[in-house]
Formats: structure tokens, sequence, C-alpha cells
């Protein structure tokens, strides 16, 4: 274990170096959360949609059953993108079919806007959990020195070398590189940037000989070898969401856990239809044919919006045919157990 393993888990008061993956969506519940941490890693609570009040109650409940350090995540925002009326349209027409089978109306579009940033940060450090993370870039340097002074331990997130060192530059305490194999939303800074689809034991081979903080390897990790090869490569901790979606303890949906269970090799693509940012996740009908025609897919968060109601009631039918089911490439027979016992067979 090397000096920045050991301060990594000294800072964070980890007795495994593990953290669990933000689920925004749903599969983040706070037994899940509050279970990693109490077997000795850091659970991550995934409130990129979450309200300053959900938070808090989040966090409440998380607190009813473990005192141990956890970490919130939140999206970096971006200027909300124009969206013209013949996109909209063009969207309409695209999934009109998909909206007639499931007896939904019309949508009506609002003018996109992501969650109020400034609003959620101001609540994380009402909550003051033990870290906070964050996607989609570099947290701006008010926030950062507020969430210092509240003493809040800060993860980054980057996709290539580049946003390694960005990250580094604003002097964050440890960085999570995402492999492309890593379910979830890509972390990629610029919303509507190309994938350079590095892998994960790429990105460590380029990022970890001269890294000045902490590093978190990410993406396809499911085994007790692949946490251990990630140590040795210079990662001081390993990130994990895929193997934790079928614990007992996520809030992860039946019809998404029926699919998730269906086979130990999950058929996985990164696509924007679901929410207008890169993300990987299972193969489905509407994620396949909205992908067959180029097209009608709103920029980020609009498209998230837009697709909500599909999404919703897909649950209500008990269909995952048109949810945005997130998983990562890392293959086997997921854990139905409790995460604790999950944790102690990953690091007996």
């Amino acid at each position: 274990m090397t000096n920045g393993n050991r301060d990594l888990l000294r800072r964070l008061n980890l007795k495994v170096p593990l953290i669990l993956a933000p689920l925004a969506g749903g599969p983040s519940s706070p037994q899940l959360v509050a279970a990693a941490s109490r077997a000795g890693a850091l659970g991550s609570m995934g409130a990129a949609y979450s309200s300053p009040s959900g938070i808090a109650e989040f966090v409440a409940e998380v607190r009813k059953t473990t005192d141990r350090p956890f970490a919130i995540n939140l999206f970096i925002s971006h200027p909300p993108p124009k969206v013209l009326p013949e996109q909209v349209a063009q969207a309409i027409r695209r999934t009109e079919r998909y909206r007639k089978e499931l007896a939904l109306p019309e949508p009506h579009l609002q003018s996109p806007k992501e969650a109020d940033f400034d609003a959620q940060f101001e609540a994380v450090l009402r909550a003051k959990p033990a870290a906070l993370s964050f996607i989609f870039g570099v947290l701006p340097r008010q926030h950062r020195e507020a969430a210092r002074k509240a003493g809040l331990f800060l993860i980054g997130a980057a996709t290539t070398p580049e946003e390694a060192r960005e990250l580094e530059e604003a002097e964050v305490d440890a960085i999570t590189l995402q492999g492309i194999e890593a379910g979830g939303h890509r972390a990629i800074f610029e919303p509507e940037a190309i994938d350079r689809e590095i892998g994960v034991w790429d990105l460590l081979a380029r990022c970890a000989p001269r890294a000045k903080v902490p590093l978190i390897a990410a993406g396809g990790i499911m085994t007790r070898d692949q946490i251990g090869l990630a140590l040795e490569r210079g990662a001081q901790a390993v990130q994990m969401g895929t193997a934790f979606l079928a614990c007992k303890e996520a809030g992860t949906s039946t019809p998404y856990r029926a699919k998730l269970l269906e086979s130990p090799v999950r058929k996985t693509k990164t696509t924007r239809v679901f929410s207008g940012r890169l993300a990987r996740g299972m193969e489905n009908r509407f994620l396949l044919e909205m992908e067959s025609e180029p097209g009608g897919v709103l920029p980020f968060p609009a498209q998230n919006d837009f697709t909500r109601d599909l999404r919703n009631a897909s649950v209500a039918r008990g269909t995952a045919e048109f949810l945005s089911l997130w998983a990562g490439t890392g293959e086997g027979e997921l854990w139905q157990g409790t995460a604790g016992e999950l944790i102690a067979r990953l690091f007996p």
C-alpha cells in the first residue's frame, strides 16, 4: 500500500479502499449508502437531480443508521443549451410511437435548465458529509474555497489525462479516473465533446507516474483481483457501481434489476438518447431504435427532461425497454445479498 493510499484512507477514515459510485436516479438509496459506509467503504449519494430539501432528507436517513463517513456527488453546472422549436418538434415526432404505446400524452417541454447548483451546494455544506465529489468539470473556485472551509474532501472526476491535470491544478484532494468501461454518465467536462474512450488501465498508466494527488480507479472493476491490479498500478482506491446494483439495499427498480440479472454478460454501449449526455447503459429497445436513426435527441439536460415520462411509464409497466439501464462493462453474476456482505467478500 502506497503512502498516498494510507493518506486517502486516513483522511476519509475508511477501512477499505473502496468508493461506492454515486448511483443517481434511484439505485443510490440511503440504505445502500449507509450500508457501504458501515462496512468501511465510502458510501456516495448521487444528488445531481435532488432538491436541497431532498438532500437534507436523504442525509438524515443515512445518519439514522450510521455515523460513518459518506460522500455527496453533484453535476457541475453549465449554461443551459439553446433548444430550437424545430428540434423539439423533431424529438416529439421521433418518440411519438413510444408515447402512444405507453398511453402518454404529447410532451410539453419547458425551457431546459439544470438543477440549481448553488442551492444544492449550500445544502451539501449544511449536511457536512466527509466528501463532496463532482463530475462534468472543475468545481468553481468560490465553491472550492467554501468546501475547504467546511472541511470537505474534494473528489473530481476525469476521463483524460488533460482533465486530470486541470483538477490537480484546482487542488482537489483526489481524482476519480473514469475509464470508458464505467457505467452511467461519462464525466467528460464539455457536454458536446467527443469521447476519447480511454480505458481505466490506460488512464492509470498515463496519470499515476506524475500524479500529485490520490487516484481512484473506476470502470469495469468487479472482482477482488481487479481491485488488487488497480492498487498495484497506482490507484489508491477503486470506485464501483454496477457490482452493487442488485444488492438488497439498492433502490434499483424491479425491471432494471431483472434486466441486470438476465445474464452475467451485460451488453452495454454509450449513448445520448436518454439524457443528451454520453452515458453507458445496457442495450434495450429504446436505445437501439433511437441510435439507429440519427436526429431527434435534444442536448442535456433537455433530453433528460424529455424522456422522463417514458422512463417513469416503463417502470410502471414493469418493462425495461424504455429505461436508462446504466451499467458498466464488468462481467459476472451480480451479488444479491447485502452491500456489507459484498464488501466483505471483496476485502476479506
